[in-house]
């Protein structure tokens, strides 16, 4: 990661901590009544903040080491995120959640995307990381998410995030890949 990269990812860290201060966190958190009741940049915005500081440094954590291993462009990164936390704060608004706090339904868009855009432009081993999410997120659907984990962020762990993130990076790699190839095709 360059200089610049590092600076942004750590300003969106500092955004995300300003985010925990109790009279932010009111204003931002995915509360259905409140977007029905015409409050919607909380679709957006639920995705920044967190139950604790556990769960704010456990998904920074996640967040900054995705960015290490896939290395993407910070374009690249901006609109993935953003994509992905408007799909799935307006998805959520169909199921049974009342509220949402954190980044881990984004965190399982951006992996899913960059490593299935790695396997799709002929990295291999990819494809074992593909697998791995996509196992991982139908064990949390099959089973239930760690017990320890709800613990950790005095929560239940939104396995509903983490599938609707799962799909949108999904399906955002195969447009990209396909975008790609239409481009090359016409070139």
């Amino acid at each position: 990661m360059d200089t610049s990269f590092v600076i942004r990812l750590l300003l969106f860290s500092l955004l995300c901590a300003l985010l925990q201060i109790p009279s932010l966190q009111s204003l931002v958190e995915w509360n259905k009544l409140a977007i029905h009741a015409g409050q919607w940049w909380r679709i957006v915005s639920g995705n920044f903040s967190h139950t604790n500081l556990a769960h704010l440094g456990m998904n920074l954590a996640g967040l900054w080491v995705i960015c290490y291993v896939f290395r993407p462009s910070w374009r690249s990164m901006v609109g993935v995120t953003l994509i992905s936390a408007t799909s799935i704060g307006f998805a959520l608004l169909f199921t049974n959640l009342t509220y949402y706090l954190g980044l881990s339904g984004v965190l399982h868009a951006l992996f899913a995307y960059w490593a299935l855009q790695e396997a799709l432009s002929g990295r291999n081993s990819s494809w074992l990381l593909v697998l791995g999410v996509i196992g991982k997120v139908a064990w949390e659907s099959l089973y239930g998410a760690s017990e320890a984990t709800s613990q950790l962020i005095a929560a239940p762990v939104a396995t509903q995030a983490h599938a609707i993130g799962l799909g949108v990076g999904l399906v955002l790699a195969f447009s990209a890949n396909a975008y790609r190839r239409k481009l090359q095709g016409d070139s």
